[in-house]
């Protein structure tokens, strides 16, 4: 048994206890977020982990005792008399042999945070917790830059990627989110050495599919610097991969990234990047780049090359092979093709009767879609059917999906409405909702 653990045990403590004793001293005595749980104590005790030097700081405060007591600093004393107090540096030079658990140490905290959010019942983001989502990026990427492996990961991993691109359609960014560092984590434990190169190919198309589902749940959540960055992170992974499809892919996913926060002319030079790269087979990034070329060009106003590119993207489906009635991520389905077709005749003009199927199991394109017309009754001048359709739109969402990307389309929608209208009934209860909508990231 572990001095750290003895020292819990000894005070009749469990670990559940001993993270709130934790927690209620540091509130206590102002001395910041005590950054432990059960797993990292657990971590600590068994000596899988060790705690960075603030930590063991608080930890020596609740036990009172010194780090040396506690089993996490060596006494090399000659005097005899015992040391009383030992300082343990934040800032001391490590060995590659340090460096190496001190990343380890870091990635068990991480995983362990995001465990904790997960079995939070409140799906908020805090500051710490994108702080960690940024740097679980940054080290796949230097681990992109810098894997052994066996055939049964890899399978489990193709698995577990496939899950999550069925599961996201309807699943809430928040969660979600956390669930993708988690599986990012262990893919970047498993390409840590370099791989042969068939294992290497399938590590970084996990890698580009996970870093997308990030990036994609980023922007719903309107951080859209992080997106922007997860983005990148795909596009390195698919580069180096050299997959055309699979970079085509990347690029028509990001298009929809400006399409969203409001640079329309980099989703039409996407893409069609992304038509470039996937060439002349009929494939789902062809699809999804001519698509999303219409839906743009139709909001700029360019009709008529708006109705072309939308041709084309009707004539690739038409010709790309059955892919079977499974709804994933990124697979360009007649549900996608239909959900960006009704949004291309509304920037059109065009009036369009539609209603979502209730088996439908994507959770925001419907809402994007009603808000889209709702916005095309303001331009007509029909505020008060305008705002009946947002405020419907709105609360047939998820309150965990009433996200960013949703709340502002609502606000841009309200900022058309003409000064002298504000008054009206149906404009307040829409303006009342969209203020009143609970915040799920920030």
């Amino acid at each position: 048994m572990s001095l750290l653990k003895a020292h819990r045990l000894a005070r009749g403590w469990s670990a559940r206890q001993a993270v709130q004793e934790l927690e209620e001293l540091c509130e206590r005595q102002d001395l910041g977020e005590a950054r432990a749980s059960i797993d990292l104590l657990n971590a600590w005790e068994n000596n899988r982990a060790r705690p960075r030097p603030q930590t063991i700081d608080l930890l020596a405060r609740l036990y009172r005792a010194n780090a040396v007591r506690l089993g996490l600093a060596g006494d090399y004393c000659e005097d005899g008399g015992g040391a009383k107090v030992v300082v343990v540096s934040g800032g001391e030079t490590r060995t590659p042999y340090q460096t190496e658990e001190r990343v380890a140490d870091d990635d068990v905290e991480r995983r362990a945070l995001f465990h904790h959010a997960l079995l939070s019942s409140r799906s908020v983001m805090s500051g710490r917790l994108l702080a960690e989502v940024e740097r679980t990026r940054q080290d796949l990427d230097r681990t992109l830059a810098a894997a052994t492996v066996t055939e049964e990961q890899l399978d489990r991993l193709d698995e577990q990627v496939l899950r999550y691109r069925r599961e996201y359609i309807s699943s809430a960014p928040v969660p979600m989110l956390y669930r993708l560092m988690l599986e990012l984590s262990d893919v970047r434990t498993l390409s840590a050495a370099r791989q042969p190169a068939m294992a290497q190919r399938r590590l970084l198309n996990a890698t580009v599919m996970l870093a997308l589902l990030s990036a994609d749940a980023l922007m719903k959540l309107g951080d859209t610097r992080q997106a922007h960055a997860w983005y990148g992170t795909a596009r390195t992974a698919s580069d180096d991969m050299g997959d055309v499809r699979l970079r085509a892919l990347v690029r028509a996913q990001q298009a929809m990234l400006p399409y969203y926060y409001g640079d329309l002319a980099e989703t039409v030079r996407l893409a069609r990047e992304a038509r470039m790269l996937a060439g002349s087979a009929p494939s789902s990034p062809a699809a999804l780049g001519a698509a999303a070329e219409a839906r743009a060009l139709a909001r700029m106003g360019e009709h008529k090359a708006a109705r072309a590119a939308l041709a084309e993207a009707e004539r690739i489906f038409s010709r790309m092979p059955p892919e079977g009635h499974d709804h994933l991520a990124f697979r360009f389905s007649e549900r996608r093709l239909q959900f960006y077709r009704i949004g291309t005749l509304i920037e059109l003009g065009e009036q369009v009767d539609w209603a979502p199927g209730p088996s439908s199991p994507y959770a925001i394109d419907p809402v994007l879609i009603l808000l889209d017309q709702a916005a095309h009754l303001v331009r007509a001048g029909k505020i008060d059917d305008a705002c009946h359709m947002a405020e419907k739109a709105l609360l047939q969402v998820p309150p965990e999906h009433r996200t960013s990307i949703v709340l502002n389309r609502a606000r841009a929608l309200l900022a058309q409405v003409p000064p002298a209208r504000h008054r009206m009934a149906a404009v307040r209860r829409l303006t009342d909702l969209v203020a009143d909508a609970p915040l799920v990231v920030g």
